[in-house]
């Protein structure tokens, strides 16, 4: 009884520190994705920074980025094309004269700006709102700001949506931003967008990464694309790549769900064939086929013979009567 006690003891303990060794590793694994995707994102802001010329911003982040993932795409080259920008010398303006603006062309920009909004020509409504905030700041302050915002708005959905121009469309909705709350639609559409380059910056780096960010924007977004690769192509492509590496990972029956998943949009590729029937027949081992030899033994019913008795003595055995069968004798004809 002691020894099986503490043979319990045992066996509590190893499931116990089984268990915490699991649930740390699940909890790595959270927080490596969760600081992946801060990482994405605070890579974007650094962009948008640059196009800004906010150069301190924009080195804070890419040093941040660096910090925790030195590898992370395209952030080394970043950081030193901001340090390189921030270091130039500022031009010195020498004040010259100029004519006094004539603000009385901010009518007639205000109603060629309504003429282009209402053409659906979104770069050119918004030169023509540049123009009039220069001819003069304050003409019309709350509509132009509200044609700003419609303008930038729709000029960054038709970037992302027709033009595949990510990083302009997600530069034109922030500068939406500043004007008003961007709407439901728009707001997916910018994260759609943003998790597409960054799963992009994981292409054929880390498939894994890659075919979670894809995976993301696939439910909402198909079609979006990058002007090379749909998210629907990448997420078919991703899944094959990713289902290939479990297989060589040993890890079958989850390579098995990666290839039914691009299955869903085509027909793999050779590659991805040959490791899927590979993966199938581990995960899925076929049954053996059992043959069963029966013998069977013939049984005749008693009621269906018929028992015959022997003649008595001095009993007659009737004999039934012979027939003669007549035969034709052919004749053979006179000559």
């Amino acid at each position: 009884m002691l020894f099986n006690a503490l043979g319990l003891i045992v066996i509590l303990v190893l499931a116990i520190l089984a268990g915490y060794g699991s649930a740390i590793s699940t909890r790595r694994e959270n927080q490596s994705s969760t600081i992946s995707q801060q990482l994405g994102e605070q890579y974007q802001y650094a962009l948008v920074d640059i196009e800004f010329g906010r150069y301190a911003n924009a080195r804070q982040r890419l040093e941040f980025i660096i910090a925790h993932n030195p590898t992370f795409p395209g952030a080394q080259q970043k950081l030193t094309e901001v340090l390189v920008l921030s270091n130039q010398p500022t031009p010195t303006i020498t004040p010259s004269l100029s004519p006094t603006p004539d603000f009385s062309g901010a009518e007639q920009a205000f109603a060629q700006a309504q003429q282009q909004i209402a053409a659906q020509d979104w770069p050119g409504a918004i030169g023509t709102l540049d123009q009039i905030r220069k001819l003069d700041p304050n003409y019309k302050t709350g509509q132009v700001d509200g044609m700003y915002y419609f303008a930038l708005r729709n000029h960054g959905y038709n970037l992302i949506t027709q033009q595949g121009n990510l990083e302009g469309g997600i530069y034109q909705f922030t500068l939406a931003e500043r004007f008003g709350p961007l709407d439901r639609d728009s707001a997916a559409l910018r994260e759609g967008a943003r998790y597409y380059l960054i799963g992009a910056s994981f292409w054929e780096l880390d498939w894994e990464q890659a075919l979670f960010y894809f995976q993301q924007v696939y439910a909402g977004y198909p079609g979006l694309w990058d002007g090379t690769s749909t998210v629907s192509q990448r997420f078919f492509e991703a899944s094959m790549r990713y289902g290939d590496q479990l297989v060589e990972q040993g890890q079958y029956c989850d390579a098995v769900t990666q290839y039914q998943n691009a299955q869903a949009i085509g027909g793999l590729d050779a590659q991805a064939q040959e490791g899927f029937e590979r993966a199938y027949n581990e995960c899925y081992p076929p049954t053996p086929t059992i043959e069963l030899t029966l013998s069977v033994t013939p049984t005749i019913d008693p009621s269906l013979l018929t028992t015959v008795a022997p003649p008595t003595a001095g009993a007659t055995t009737e004999v039934p009567p012979t027939v003669a069968v007549p035969t034709e004798t052919p004749t053979t004809p006179s000559p």
